[in-house]
């Protein structure tokens, strides 16, 4: 059968309660719409064990900040469909911004500590409504869980901490970047990118792979590692460089020294066009 669309909370919320009470297992895979390869990668894991897949599209206007582009960030509805259709998605669900934000709007869910550093940082009023759109998500499709990307990585581990703090009855799931072949990490805003733009964003991945290989050599001093990686992203043309962090992986903390486990994560421009990287590390 074709993928079936569903516009509203309450048309949402209905169906889940049906499929719920029959004893099958629904898995969300939350997105903001434009789809690569690397959002069906998500899906594909979610059909694995879920009865039924739900994904949800929405341009969340609460996690983007003044100035950014959610006016001009890719929307193609039409072709989401045909992409989820051949995945074997069973819903999509796409609600308005009037039933996800009605006039009068005021709630909102704040995690502290993890949301303070790396996009955090840059970003301050993104993970607050990644949080409160995330939570608005799990109550409409009430799924037994959900599937995100490493590639944002902060993201899933601040979803994780309000899930647990806030004794939601859902598992979050993370999957592995999936990367172009030229090892750019996948990205719906990839298709900002100029040319040459796109032949900078390659830095990012190569800073990260250096860091590996110096790493498994020896190196454990993170300034080292970051001055290294600085020097290789700033050599490009159009790149200039929001952060390079490496971080415990479970407090987001700075490292000093790398001992066992590391997150190596970075946010570089690409001309005007975000983009964010990392990879862990273990030793």
């Amino acid at each position: 059968m074709p993928v079936e669309i569903i516009r509203t909370v309450r048309e949402m919320q209905k169906r889940s309660g049906l499929i719920r009470t029959q004893g099958r297992r629904i898995g969300l895979v939350p997105t903001m719409g434009y789809l690569h390869e690397g959002h069906l990668s998500l899906v594909r894991l979610a059909r694995k064990h879920a009865d039924v897949v739900v994904v949800s599209i929405y341009v969340n206007p609460a996690q983007f900040g003044p100035g950014e582009d959610l006016d001009k960030y890719p929307r193609d509805l039409e072709r989401d469909e045909a992409l989820l259709d051949r995945e074997n998605a069973d819903i999509i669900f796409c609600p308005s911004d009037s039933d996800m934000y009605p006039v009068g709007y005021a709630s909102y869910v704040n995690v502290e500590g993890v949301t303070g550093t790396l996009c955090g940082a840059s970003r301050p009023r993104h993970f607050r409504g990644v949080t409160t759109i995330c939570t608005k998500l799990f109550h409409a499709v009430n799924p037994h869980f959900a599937v995100f990307g490493q590639k944002d990585y902060q993201q899933s581990l601040v979803i994780r901490r309000m899930v647990l703090d806030l004794n939601m009855d859902l598992d979050i799931v993370v999957a592995p970047i999936v990367r172009e072949s030229d090892g750019l990490a996948m990205s719906s805003r990839n298709v900002y990118l100029s040319g040459e733009e796109r032949r900078d964003a390659l830095l990012l991945n190569q800073a990260l792979r250096m860091a590996e290989e110096r790493i498994k050599k020896g190196e454990r001093n993170a300034v080292n590692l970051i001055g290294a990686m600085h020097d290789l992203i700033a050599a490009g043309r159009h790149t200039k460089i929001d952060y390079i962090s490496i971080k415990d992986p479970d407090t987001l903390e700075d490292l000093e020294h790398i001992q066992d486990r590391a997150l190596i994560a970075l946010a570089v421009f690409a001309g005007e066009t975000r983009l964010i990287d990392n990879v862990i590390m273990t030793v």
